[in-house]
This record gives C-alpha cells, sequence and structure tokens, in this order.
C-alpha cells in the first residue's frame, strides 16, 4: 500500500480544497479516483470514520437550525438502517470489480443530474424520506457517496441555507456512524483502512483552508459545475477501463462511454455558462458532506 501514498495524498489534497470551497465534494472526488488503485473495502472504512467527525462538526456549527428541521429528517435517518445494513452486507460479500462496477454506475447518473440542475420538490415528504432513506444509506455504505442526492432532495424542499446545513448535518452523521457501526459488526474495519487515516487527514487539514481562500476569488457556481465536469469525466474513465477489464467490452469500445459522457457533459457545461446569472446562488454546505 506504501506505493498508494503519494496518489491518494495528492487526490485527497485536491478533494479537500474543493470541500473546503464548497463544502462538499470530498468523497464523491476521492473514492472514483482512489478506486483505480484501492478496493471499497479498503477505502470505505477510512473515509467513514473521518466522515463521523466531519459530520458532528457540521451539525455543531449548525445547531442552532436543528429544532427546525429535526422532525422532517426523522423519516430520512429511520430509512438510513436497513440501507446501511444492505449496503453493508453487499461490500461484506460481492467481489471488489462488481462492486466497483456498482459504484460508478450508481455515482455517474447523479453527477450528471447535478450538472443539468435537475429540481423537482416531493410533495409527500414524509413517506417519500423513508424510500430515499433507505436508498441513500445503500448508496453511502458502498460508496461513502450521499452528497448528490441528498443536495438535490434537501435544495428541493425549500430549505433555507441554515436549515439545509443543519438537516444535512443530522442525516449526513447517522448515515456514516450507523455505517460505522455497521462496518466493525461485520469486521470491515480493518489494519489496511486504519493506516489511510493518517494520510488522509493532512490533506483535510491543509486542502480545506486552501478551499476557503479561493473561493473567495473564484464564482462558487462556476468553480462547482467545473468540478463536477471533472468528476464525471474521471467516473466515465474508470467505468469504461473496468468494463474492459471485466471483459464486458472488449477492445477500446469500452472507451465510447467515457466518449458519451464527455459529449453529454460538454453540452451541459455550454449550456451551463450560455445561461449563468449574474450572480451565483448555490446552496453552501458545511465541509464534511460528500
Amino acid at each position: 500500500m506504501d506505493g498508494y501514498v503519494i496518489p491518494l495524498l495528492a487526490i485527497t489534497l485536491g478533494a479537500a480544497i474543493v470541500n473546503g470551497a464548497l463544502g462538499y465534494g470530498f468523497s464523491s472526488l476521492t473514492v472514483p479516483l482512489a478506486l483505480l488503485f484501492l478496493t471499497n473495502r479498503v477505502l470505505n472504512p477510512a473515509l467513514i470514520l473521518i466522515e463521523v467527525v466531519l459530520n458532528s462538526y457540521v451539525l455543531w456549527v449548525n445547531r442552532d437550525a436543528l429544532p427546525n428541521v429535526w422532525k422532517r429528517v426523522v423519516p430520512i435517518v429511520i430509512g438510513l438502517v436497513p440501507g446501511v445494513l444492505v449496503g453493508t452486507s453487499l461490500v461484506s460479500h460481492v467481489s471488489p470489480s462488481p462492486l466497483k462496477l456498482i459504484t460508478y454506475v450508481t455515482i455517474l447518473p447523479l453527477i450528471l443530474i447535478q450538472a443539468a440542475g435537475f429540481r423537482r420538490p416531493i410533495k409527500s415528504e414524509r413517506s417519500a424520506g423513508l424510500v430515499f432513506g433507505g436508498a441513500v444509506g445503500v448508496l453511502y455504505s458502498v460508496t461513502t457517496i450521499s452528497g448528490p442526492p441528498l443536495a438535490v432532495m434537501l435544495s428541493n424542499q425549500g430549505l433555507t441555507k441554515r436549515d439545509f446545513r443543519a438537516a444535512l448535518g443530522v442525516i449526513r452523521l447517522a448515515e456514516s456512524s450507523l455505517t460505522a457501526v455497521a462496518y466493525l459488526y461485520a469486521g470491515l474495519i480493518g489494519q489496511e483502512s486504519l493506516h489511510l487515516i493518517p494520510v488522509i487527514l493532512p490533506s483535510i487539514l491543509i486542502g480545506v483552508p486552501i478551499g476557503a481562500q479561493l473561493i473567495q476569488r473564484i464564482r462558487p457556481e462556476t468553480f462547482r459545475r467545473v468540478c463536477m465536469s471533472f468528476d464525471a469525466w474521471v467516473v466515465a474513465f474508470g467505468l469504461s477501463r473496468l468494463m474492459g477489464e471485466m471483459k464486458v467490452i472488449i477492445g477500446p469500445k469500452a472507451y465510447l462511454i467515457m466518449v458519451a459522457v464527455g459529449l453529454l457533459d460538454g453540452w451541459l457545461l455550454y449550456r451551463f455558462f450560455a445561461t449563468l446569472p449574474p450572480e451565483d446562488g448555490p446552496m453552501p454546505v458545511q465541509p464534511g458532506s460528500a
């Protein structure tokens, strides 16, 4: 694993800068790249243990808004429980290659949905919350990523910025804590994963402040959209490469996936810049919501 230290440092530093600038994106940038040389079983436990602390910080900073949102997020938190159990079982029993395939195939549409600016408020919030929580629980425990669907869900529901942060903090702390307990019970937290934590932590401590300063000089929505575009290309490359390795698509044809995603993302990126308003209005989130 020593050969992966420098690439992992570079990846997590870049992801931490993005997280410090936007308040989210650490896992969604780290996971697609790190899975090129690590497995979910090694990477996930390290990220989850780190995010328990980060998400606790998010909730503490936004604790004043907790009374406004806790009743609305309870159904999602309840739904997380069976979802986390299912996801942990998948990580425990599914071999690395199919698990990577599940990760890439799940993440890519979420990135493109956010890139397209999808917004559609949900009327039956409580009943939908249970189903949504279950899906997010599976997604997070398998990939450690839940930021994209949570951002779409919560921003659609008309929460104020402060309430949005508090709601996200509750959900993210619940999912990371539940997954940490489930991983511990399943025996997935091993020495390899624990050895990654000292490698990742310095990147967070250095990168987050840099990102916080960087965003003062760049339009937040533009920065977020460019990072999302990069993420789409990374996931598409990983998926194309994995399809070739698994012999699902033989030869160079596997990289047609990356070409297709590149064309779609290019069109979405062009549309974004063509319709960019004078003032950005992204929903800012505290560090730790990946």
